[in-house]
């Protein structure tokens, strides 16, 4: 192995030493967040408390699911059984029009989604999370409406 090889490698394993002592902080970290997903919670609404009945008539949901039909069997059982409580609401993005309208995105929670449409309940549980039209272009790209009213 060549001089350099060996100064080349001496440095990668102390970055890599480093790179586990910030990793396992950070690891620590990001589990104390995440125990609030145990309780059905989601990264974008953990410290969302108030849970709406949201029609599902406004709710947009530009990408196609793909479905486990199992999963979504489940969820209607659940629902039907009066153990609603058991599922866990959606999260919406909420953005406030340009003219003040309301608009309501929705991406994650399909199989709760589809379990609600295939019962034909009018709403859904949900929680509200405030957004721009920025936060809507991270997951519609070039998609998105360039203006809402």
């Amino acid at each position: 192995m060549s001089f350099i090889s060996s100064i080349a490698l001496q440095v990668n394993r102390r970055k890599n030493s480093l790179v586990r002592l910030k990793t396992s902080s950070t690891e620590a970290r990001f589990a104390k967040k995440m125990s609030f997903n145990a309780n059905g919670n989601s990264v974008h609404s953990a410290a969302i408390t108030e849970v709406h009945n949201v029609p599902m008539s406004v709710i947009h949901r530009p990408i196609p699911p793909v479905l486990d039909e199992a999963k979504v069997q489940s969820l209607m059982n659940s629902i039907q059984n009066e153990a609603e409580g058991d599922v866990p609401p959606i999260d919406v993005l909420w953005i406030k029009g340009t003219e003040g309208g309301d608009y309501f995105y929705s991406f994650g929670g399909c199989h709760r989604y589809e379990a609600y449409k295939r019962l034909n309940r009018e709403s859904i549980k949900a929680k509200l999370v405030q957004s721009t039209l920025q936060d809507l272009y991270h997951y519609m790209g070039s998609s998105t409406p360039k203006y809402l009213k």
